[in-house]
């Protein structure tokens, strides 16, 4: 690749790392973390952040820290903490041994709490966090001086460290940096650097009740730790400021982390707000963070996405300065791109209609041979089990067919997937009028792969031998929600779209005998309706699958229109 075709395929992210590097900032160094707050599981823009970080520092030989930002032990749990790192080291990355907490700095951040005071740059406030707000002003129009502002230096050291030792309760006083309640970023009125909060912690105990801002805490955490390129979303650009003021407070020599924002992910058809999926779980509106309808990486992991699918539908997404939403076709096409590579093809019927094949022989089996993947024909060949008696899709037989419907009706004939030619010679009723059974003939010079078979026929419909039919519950997922933008609408709770058909369980599958051994997490096609995953919860007395994605790509057909 020439120097000019690399500057175009990279994205501004990569110009501003390379410049650095070639101006030999920090040394050259490349160092990024990943820094999320354990209060939820992780979701698919947490993944893209997750790619970029670790995919910069594999890109340039440097390293990433996981770096959990724990200042509020109210919302914060372990379940969390373990499903991060879990997440993290699925999607196939390794933070090695640097795995670090804001809470390891508390001693350093209140010391340099009281430094800041000492040098009369932040006070200690008895206004409520409501009063403070409600002074702040707005963006024209300066906020209103504090009237605790002024407090001498050896007061504030006083109050601020009797905080410390818990002489005052929850929100009695706050610390707040000294900058400029006339400045036009209102992240520079101000801020608050510390609250008082009486809680226990999981990693520190009841040793604090105090507890740093994330403003405060993020961009000294970076600095303890030589982080060189602090990699956040948009919306904290206008934290920047204020980033960069409380770094000039402290560092010393050449070394500064910088701060670079990007675009978060939106993507249509869900929510991407651990708030809004909190709320989501708590109300029962799904089971659990893992539920495979939810965006969270452990719900595309159960629901079947591989975590080369995620990789690479981030790298698709690309690294944008504006927010935007990405269409969910183009996750669901990431995931059928990556499996129709390396799932094995098998049969299931969802909604099974037996047939028995009247001039078949009594008390046969045979065994017929089939491919496991057409893409890649390394994955090789398995037997499959048929008889006299076999399941089809209902939805493949019509009484009374329209003219281009290519698949069982009475008197025409398909082609049974790796099998033989069937022709439908009668139906069976119940007293309702039901359809229980189809009576057919096989033709028994069209067996698949056979030299004598040249008869051909229109449609080819997938079967499962019914004596050999293993049962399964299968789940069918679709999107959570029915509008595109569910959290756009002021005037509208985002419940209000939730998808009341986003699962459809099946109870009563039929599936090649092949699949009694499968594990969770094992992935398949199943040929003619989709791409399924054993459920993470499925047992051997009790084998249910996912549906991934169905086969229909509408991404590539966008792709083309484009």
């Amino acid at each position: 690749m020439s120097e000019e075709e690399h500057k175009k395929g990279r994205n501004f992210i990569e110009a501003i790392v390379e410049k650095d590097i070639s101006e030999n900032n920090n040394d050259g160094r490349v160092h990024t973390r990943f820094p999320p707050e354990p209060n939820g599981y992780l979701h698919i823009g947490h993944a893209k952040s997750i790619c970029l970080n670790f995919g910069l520092t594999e890109k340039y030989g440097g390293k990433t820290n996981l770096r959990f930002d724990d200042t509020n032990p109210t919302k914060e749990e372990m379940e969390y903490i373990e499903s991060i790192k879990e997440d993290v080291s699925w999607l196939g990355f390794d933070w090695e041994d640097r795995e670090y907490y804001a809470s390891d700095y508390f001693e350093q951040l209140y010391q340099w709490a009281e430094l800041l005071i000492k040098e009369g740059k932040a006070y200690v406030d008895d206004q409520s966090v409501e009063e403070i707000a409600a002074t702040r002003g707005t963006p024209t129009r300066p906020g209103k001086i504090s009237p605790y502002r002024e407090r001498s230096i050896e007061e504030n050291l006083d109050l601020f460290r009797r905080m410390k030792a818990g002489e005052f309760e929850n929100g009695a006083r706050v610390l707040r940096a000294k900058i400029d309640m006339a400045s036009p970023n209102m992240h520079l009125r101000d801020p608050i650097m510390y609250r008082i909060l009486h809680a226990y912690h999981q990693r520190t105990k009841n040793e604090w009740c105090i507890y740093p801002m994330y403003d405060y805490a993020h961009g000294q955490s970076d600095y303890i730790e030589t982080i060189t390129h602090s990699i956040c979303t948009l919306e904290f650009e206008v934290h920047r400021p204020l980033y960069d003021w409380f770094l000039d407070q402290i560092a010393t020599g050449d070394y500064r982390p910088k701060q670079i924002e990007f675009a978060r992910l939106n993507l249509s058809y869900t929510v991407m707000s651990k708030r809004r999926l909190m709320e989501l779980v708590k109300e029962g509106y799904v089971d659990g963070w893992d539920d495979p309808r939810m965006p969270t990486i452990s719900g595309l992991r159960r629901r079947g996405f591989t975590p080369e699918s995620i990789r690479n539908f981030s790298e698709k997404v690309g690294v944008a300065k504006r927010d935007n939403v990405i269409d969910v076709a183009l996750l669901e096409h990431s995931v059928r791109e990556d499996l129709n590579k390396k799932a094995q093809r098998v049969m299931g019927v969802l909604d099974p209609l037996k047939i028995v094949i009247e001039n078949y022989p009594h008390d046969v089996t045979e065994e017929l041979e089939t491919i496991n993947n057409p893409e890649d024909e390394s994955m090789g060949y398995r037997k499959i089990p048929f008889s006299r008696e076999i399941y089809i899709d209902r939805n493949d037989f019509m009484e009374d067919p329209p003219r281009k419907f290519f698949r069982l009706s009475p008197g025409k004939e398909v082609r049974l997937k790796s099998a033989y030619i069937i022709k439908c010679e009668d139906i069976v009723k119940d007293h309702q009028g039901n359809i229980t059974e189809l009576k057919c003939s096989y033709d028994p010079e069209t067996k698949s792969g056979a030299s004598q078979s040249n008869r051909k026929v229109k449609g080819t419909l997938h079967w499962v031998s019914a004596p050999h039919a293993i049962n399964a519950e299968v789940r069918l997922y679709d999107r959570l929600f029915n509008d595109e933008d569910p959290a756009g609408y002021k005037d509208h709770d985002f419940k209000e779209f939730f998808n009341e058909k986003s699962l459809n369980i099946l109870k009563e599958c039929k599936l090649e005998p092949s699949l009694k051994d499968a594990i969770p997490e094992d992935r398949f096609q199943f040929q003619r309706i989709g791409y399924f995953c054993v459920d993470r919860y499925s047992t051997s007395e009790k084998l249910i699958f996912n549906r991934t994605v169905t086969l229909r790509d509408t991404w590539a057909k966008i792709s083309q229109k484009k």
